[in-house]
């Protein structure tokens, strides 16, 4: 029971950290990709942060599921496989990918990456596999079975954004360009959206506060940069496309 509350209340601070996060992002620019700057203290290789930053959702979050009494169940076990199905191609391969030549990212960006990381691990992880209770027959439900649908077309949606972003520069070009094509044609932001809607994805399918938690974070963190970087096309380019929206088809 202790365990219970003290899991209640990280979730409660999950949501907490979201409103203050969508809040203070709203007013400030987080300084990596086309708003990195000076003034943040140290920095590190964008490829070197992009690993170090997400491998403990990787690595504590499966020694925090393994150390679960329900681990080697069935249904924990295939959220397991959905959790590392994103996060080991957003861990070691989607860094290679990147072309981020010659950008950096803060030294204190990075260690809020870890911190967020290793506390939604924890939370997402440890109802899985220990606090949650799932059967068998959850893999039939509808809440799984329209949560994984969900998670995968986010899934979808994020990668063909990327491909879209690599291809759109050759090799040692540092100049940004509209992209087109895909989910471009009615957002800014595609990859922010389908990884919004991956862990919505999430949520439906683990049907949980945690995984909740972890939804509503993402949007707090993907929406105001989002606007961020609608707002910064619309400046650097007098021909970017104005039926647009940031993020949300029609919307926003």
């Amino acid at each position: 029971m202790q365990e219970l509350q003290i899991h209640s209340s990280l979730v409660l601070l999950t949501f907490v950290l979201a409103v203050l996060s969508f809040v203070l992002l709203l007013w400030i620019n987080a300084p990596y990709g086309r708003f990195v700057r000076s003034g943040w203290g140290p920095t590190m290789s964008t490829r070197s942060a992009w690993i170090v930053f997400e491998s403990p959702a990787v690595v504590v979050f499966t020694a925090i599921y393994l150390a679960g009494d329900h681990a080697l169940e069935t249904t924990p076990l295939v959220l397991l496989g959905l959790w590392l199905f994103h996060y080991l191609i957003r861990t070691f391969i989607f860094p290679f990918r990147i072309r981020e030549k010659g950008k950096r990212i803060p030294v204190l960006i990075v260690g809020l990456a870890i911190a967020f990381n290793v506390l939604n691990s924890y939370i997402n992880a440890r109802w899985i596999s220990h606090l949650g209770q799932y059967e068998v027959s959850w893999l039939i439900s509808a809440p799984f079975i329209i949560g994984v649908v969900v998670f995968f077309a986010g899934w979808l949606i994020n990668q063909h954004a990327d491909v879209i972003l690599f291809r759109l520069r050759p090799t040692g070009d540092t100049n940004y360009k509209i992209p087109y094509g895909g989910m471009y044609r009615w957002v800014s932001c595609p990859n922010y959206l389908g990884e919004i809607i991956v862990w919505c994805g999430w949520a439906i399918a683990t049907w949980s506060l945690a995984g909740t938690a972890f939804a509503v974070l993402t949007v707090a963190n993907l929406l105001p940069r989002a606007l961020a970087i609608h707002a910064w096309y619309k400046r650097e380019f007098d021909d970017y496309p104005t039926s647009r929206k940031a993020i949300f088809p029609y919307l926003c």
